[in-house]
């Protein structure tokens, strides 16, 4: 009965918030310290009623155990990326605002795992409603996962249990509204990036990983390719991330021109080589087994990154500036973002041009957003974003049959077709994650405060949004 009550509680002071131009500031301040918890113990609750089914066994035949110990350790590798992000992000803001970037990269593993465990690995890979989404019901708790035969409707069995591709799959998930903390860093309340999170997954990635993974999904079916998440994780997380940018509107530090030196570029050389060591179990992992296409992913993800860090580093000696720690590792991960989504459908010396032209296109994009009004505080859409468009047109270009018969041959073999496959999916998922992210932004901002205040910005996040900080106190620097 108390649950109940707090919950129609919590429901009059969400309807009194959104039907009153004006509402009460304490009854506002009620909703966000109470709304996460209740969610959570529904949640909890109701997962008590879910019936425990035995694990599904199958024959001699149906699991391969170097597979499984493959992906095992690829889903580990894939997660570490994560924290990975925190020191990437976090070495490149301002003192006063480490610890407040970090930690919006790191809660997301929590909050996207109960998402997924609940309702998001059921939108995005249960039963498919006309190629658009998966039916929630589904796989709803992971109804049906451990106990299931590992097969996707319409798709061919998996060597590996359906409840490690699930878990495969959640590490993605987990990562990707992650990458948008770049975008927002320094001047958004921890309370709204939260709800971002929650509707990103649900009306984005969801959506996107039904229809380019799951086999009825309707870009899978049109014949489009992302190999491990160019589209589905990068060129999303960056369209947010410029949505997100351009609703927050600019700092005080740009708009008053001031130069904000990294706090810590040693934190950016940590998180570089903690991305680069899980990008192998994000690409490579993606053949889904212990192959020869896993080993092909695996070194065209390293030599691409390789490629991209140089010719980042390069480019920027070029222009005038010195060779930088910074800038090689910027350069090193856009490499990584552009080789994703052709990981497993380009051979190796492919994976030099694609890492150079994918770096070279993001650093000049990324200076003249550097002019441009539009504050993306870390870069997140030159990078993340025009990475994966980049990414995902060379694999138009330089996908061959040789490397993955699985695949397509591309427009440099013959096939120019299939380009204009890729690029016709590429506009669809632009075009679809950059409107929705601008209504989820905006609908946030109705409903809660979304940006900090002039005098928490100007005192630092990490003081202001968490009372925590890095060093020296962040009210005195």
């Amino acid at each position: 009965m108390i649950l109940v009550y707090l919950w129609y509680k919590y429901l009059y002071y969400i309807f009194y918030n959104i039907l009153n131009t004006k509402p009460h500031p304490m009854k506002n301040q009620t909703v966000q310290k109470y709304t996460p918890f209740i969610l959570l113990l529904v949640v909890a609750i109701a997962a008590l009623f879910v019936p425990q089914l035995p694990s599904f066994a199958g024959t001699a035949e149906t699991y391969n155990s170097a597979d499984i110990a493959w992906i095992l350790v690829a889903t580990a590798l894939v997660f570490i990326m994560t924290p990975g992000l925190a020191f990437f992000y976090g070495g490149m803001v301002h003192r006063k605002n480490i610890i407040s970037t970090m930690i919006k990269s790191i809660v997301s593993a929590g909050i996207v795992t109960v998402i997924w465990v609940t309702y998001g690995y059921s939108l995005s890979f249960g039963e498919s409603i006309n190629g658009i989404i998966g039916n929630p019901g589904t796989h709803l708790f992971f109804k049906g996962v451990s106990d299931c035969a590992p097969a996707l409707q319409g798709g061919a069995a998996m060597t590996i249990p359906l409840l490690l591709f699930a878990m495969f799959q959640l590490m993605f998930a987990i990562i990707t509204p992650g990458l948008v903390v770049g975008a927002v860093a320094e001047r958004i309340k921890f309370t709204s990036y939260i709800l971002f999170i929650v509707l990103f997954i649900t009306l984005i990635y969801a959506p996107l990983a039904h229809w380019s993974w799951h086999p009825n999904g309707f870009l899978f079916k049109m014949g489009a390719l992302d190999f491990a998440g160019g589209t589905v994780v990068h060129i999303s997380a960056g369209c947010a991330a410029l949505a997100g940018a351009i609703v927050l509107k600019q700092r005080r530090a740009k708009l008053e021109q001031q130069e904000i030196p990294p706090a810590n570029i040693p934190y950016v050389l940590i998180g570089t080589g903690l991305l680069w060591f899980g990008w192998f179990g994000f690409n490579a992992g993606s053949a889904l087994g212990a192959n020869s296409l896993a080993v092909n992913a695996f070194a065209t993800t390293n030599t691409a990154a390789a490629a991209a860090g140089l010719a980042w580093m390069f480019f920027d000696v070029m222009r005038g500036k010195k060779p930088s720690v910074l800038g090689f590792c910027i350069g090193a991960v856009v490499g990584l973002v552009a080789i994703t989504p052709a990981a497993g459908f380009v051979g190796i010396p492919q994976s030099i041009f694609i890492g150079v032209i994918g770096a070279v296109i993001s650093n000049v994009l990324s200076h003249a957003f550097k002019l441009s009004r539009v504050d993306d505080t870390l870069d997140v859409f030159p990078c993340h974003g025009i990475g994966g468009i980049v990414g995902m047109l060379l694999t138009g270009v330089f996908a061959s049959k040789n490397v993955n018969p699985a695949g397509a041959d591309g427009l440099f073999y013959g096939n120019p077709a299939f380009f204009f496959t890729q690029l016709k999916a590429m506009l669809i998922v632009v075009a679809y994650s950059f409107s929705v992210s601008f209504v989820i932004f905006k609908l946030i901002a109705l409903l809660l405060p979304l940006r900090v205040s002039e005098e928490e910005e100007e005192l630092g996040l990490d003081a202001t949004q968490h009372d925590e900080k890095y060093g020296r106190n962040p009210l005195k620097s």
